[in-house]
């Protein structure tokens, strides 16, 4: 089975060699200087190098089972969920008014990735949790944050979003859960919720759902929906739990994967209700929980595809077979390693450039969220906000691809269950479906993010990289030609997509809706040859001041290896686009 190895310093060069986050004047990043991050990753590298790694393969072998109404997660999770709540990790970037830690969201970004690749599984459970906690923080009345916030922060209770039914999925207005309001200002919710991750478990002795549903009389479709919360257990005088809700899970999905989590079928039987915000403006209350969740899942993504590296590697450097086609590197033996080989170079950078180039994308996205939240910065807002189905989307797609090329990387074994790969490639798989799929997140970048605020924040993107182009253009000539250059040409490529959008959309909408995937990837590439030109310059500034050698020369390379082999995708991407809708749509519906 593999073996995680947290990325603690490469954590740690893109937090402070490329977003020098001590210096970067959002409020309370003045406290993160190298020893304190330092120290706080690397408890939870030991957490989930020891803790969470290890139950891993077997909690995707035991699964969650419902017995009686009641789900039991895997053997270890309850114990481990306990380790993880009493060391303060559910609670790292709360509000400290409600029993958090304060710490800004980039480092609990950072901390998360480690978690979510060691076991993706089990993190999900933390992370719904903490969707509920922001929801309500953003839009709760003081009593309900007073009541939900400690108990949600400390890890004493979990929570879910509940928005999917059998009948609609991304098309949230044709949800039918019923609200009826009681003469007590609360609410009877009445109807089912399906694929709801972590609806039931035994993990704590409360479960805090929030639900999409319409109060009756309502304006039709999404302007009718509301949130409320409906707890598994209703909240005594004291705020402890009492009686049971009418609420309870009807079953449980038999998944591809992650199996360690207990994704849920909920039954709502008049179950006991407190309305979040006022009436019919529940979907704003819940996209402040689903655009962190979608942050989330493009992190998963990633994350699965780092860990997946991390066992191939280690499988290339002890599988021998055949000879390096240059000379013998393995004398002493049969064969050579197979990281010798060309190819197997290739299927490993191509792992290595991605991984390390997401990261560094969702940590500078994390800072963002900083910005925004803890400054008041609008413009940072607006920028995550156009930024945010780019991560969902491309990083997961990319995530999965990952997973797939380390799995090759093992050749039969890989295929086989006893070297884990394939867990790796199976839990991956849901990122791209799931808090909408990414054909949705191609929509919802070309349909409202690029044109948003008359494309004030696309076109602060990319002045952005002109900016950084004609800081450095000209100091060193090689700079210029490996990874200034081809920025250049792919934010161009970008440039001439988007005008390909403003000009067909309004005649043609179905020539940009074709080309809205190849815009999500063009876009994803652009943003992550933008990162390793920023993390190049990081790298040749340590290296001048004398940094270790190894790694910052080691990471120059790998940035190289991306702008060459991975960025002209762009051109690839930019000619579909242009193709318009005609080979998409030339087949009659009745053709296909």
């Amino acid at each position: 089975m593999p073996r995680y190895t947290a990325p603690v310093g490469d954590l740690m060069f893109v937090l402070h060699d490329v977003l020098n986050v001590d210096r970067a004047g959002i409020p309370g990043y003045e406290e993160l200087d190298r020893d304190t991050t330092a120290a706080i990753l690397g408890e939870a590298a030991k957490l989930a190098e020891t803790v969470l790694a290890p139950l891993n393969p077997a909690g995707d072998k035991e699964g969650c089972r419902l017995e009686n109404g009641a789900v039991r997660t895997p053997e270890g999770f309850k114990a481990a969920f306990d380790a993880m709540r009493d060391g303060g990790w559910t609670a790292l970037d709360c509000d400290p008014a409600y029993g958090g830690q304060g710490l800004p969201y980039v480092l609990a970004t950072a901390a998360g990735e480690l978690f979510s690749s060691a076991n993706m599984a089990f993190q999900m459970y933390l992370g719904l949790a903490h969707g509920a906690y922001n929801a309500i923080h953003a839009h709760g009345s003081e009593a309900q944050k007073a009541l939900y916030l400690p108990k949600l922060a400390r890890g004493i209770w979990g929570g879910t979003m509940n928005l999917t039914e059998p009948q609609c999925g991304t098309d949230l207005g044709l949800i039918r859960t019923r609200a009826d309001p009681q003469p007590d200002g609360r609410y009877r919710i009445t109807g089912q919720k399906i694929w709801i991750s972590a609806g039931e478990h035994d993990l704590t002795d409360n479960i805090v759902h929030l639900v999409l549903a319409r109060i009756p009389g309502g304006p039709e479709g999404v302007k009718g929906l509301s949130l409320f919360i409906v707890p598994k257990r209703l909240p005594n005088a004291d705020g402890t739990p009492g009686a049971r809700n009418a609420v309870v899970c009807g079953g449980l999905e038999r998944k591809m994967g992650l199996h360690g989590n207990a994704t849920c079928m909920m039954q709502y039987d008049g179950a006991i209700g407190e309305l979040i915000g006022p009436p019919h403006a529940g979907l704003r209350a819940m996209f402040t929980m689903m655009n962190e969740a979608r942050l989330a899942v493009g992190l998963q993504g990633y994350a699965q595809g780092a860990a997946a590296y991390g066992a191939a590697l280690a499988f290339a450097r002890e599988r021998l077979q055949g000879r390096d086609a240059t000379g013998v590197r393995n004398p002493a033996g049969p064969a050579d390693p197979i990281l010798v080989h060309p190819d197997v170079r290739r299927n490993l950078m191509d792992q290595k450039s991605f991984v390390e180039g997401a990261r560094a994308l969702v940590l500078w996205g994390a800072t963002l969220i900083d910005r925004a939240h803890r400054g008041g910065d609008a413009a940072a807002e607006a920028l995550i906000s156009l930024l945010t189905p780019v991560i969902k989307g491309f990083l997961t797609d990319k995530g999965v691809e990952t997973t797939l090329l380390a799995q090759q990387t093992l050749g039969g074994a890989g295929f086989t269950r006893d070297a884990g790969l394939e867990q790796f490639l199976r839990d991956a798989r849901v990122t791209t479906i799931y808090e909408g799929t990414n054909g949705i997140q191609a929509l919802d970048l070309v349909g409202r993010k690029l044109g948003a605020d008359k494309g004030a924040a696309v076109t602060a993107f990319l002045t952005m990289i002109d900016a950084l182009l004609a800081e450095h253009r000209g100091r060193d000539a090689a700079f210029d030609a490996q990874f200034l250059t081809p920025l250049a040409a792919a934010a161009e490529d970008l440039r001439t997509a988007i005008g390909f959008c403003l000009s067909h959309g309004a005649a043609d909408p179905n020539a940009v809706l074709a080309g809205a995937y190849d815009i999500m990837h063009l876009f994803g590439h652009v943003c992550l040859g933008l990162m390793w030109t920023r993390m190049a310059l990081a790298a040749q500034s340590a290296l001048d001041a004398g940094g270790d050698a190894g790694f910052f020369t080691a990471k120059i390379a790998t940035g190289r290896y991306y702008m060459a082999r991975q960025l002209p995708a762009t051109r690839t991407h930019l000619a579909r686009i242009e193709s318009g809708a005609a080979p998409v749509m030339a087949l009659d519906a009745e053709a296909f």
